[in-house]
């Protein structure tokens, strides 16, 4: 249920983050400065991360994302701890939600802007940073349950 819950849990707050920034586009598109280092933009991206894939059929990211989100589904029922399941819930969400953005707008919706200097790092969204989190929670999830277990 943990792993079902992140997932519905990603899932909402992106969207939710991301209809307030489709709200106010206009305002956003020309960023406005949250503090030093950090803007918040509006920005359609029609590639993957870091722009990878940019100007690859639309549908075909959904059905990359749509495959990866069934094996991750399998993955997340298999997992015999509940480290893994938030992981895996985590980024189904993460990707379920940039995938809806696919299918309305045929590009992601990306708004947070960070950068040192005049040097950005490419804009993301919050969907983003719960595929990378779950990711990172994955590879950590031995070495969290190791522990877990001396522990106990």
């Amino acid at each position: 249920m943990i792993g079902v819950f992140a997932a519905l849990a990603a899932f909402a707050i992106d969207q939710i983050t991301k209809a307030i920034v489709v709200a106010n586009a206009v305002t956003l598109s020309a960023g406005i400065p949250v503090f030093p280092g950090f803007n918040l933009v509006f920005y359609r991206n029609d590639g993957v991360t870091f722009g990878m894939l940019g100007g690859a059929p639309w549908w075909s990211l959904i059905a990359l994302a749509l495959a990866i989100c069934v094996w991750l589904g399998v993955m997340l029922f298999r997992a015999d701890n509940a480290v893994e399941t938030l992981a895996y819930g985590a980024i189904i969400g993460g990707a379920l939600g940039n995938v809806i953005d696919r299918v309305r707008y045929r590009a992601v919706t990306d708004f947070l802007d960070f950068y040192i200097g005049t040097t950005h790092w490419p804009a993301f969204n919050l969907a983003d940073v719960f595929v990378v989190s779950g990711v990172g929670l994955l590879l950590a999830a031995p070495w969290i349950s190791a522990r877990r277990s001396i522990k106990s």
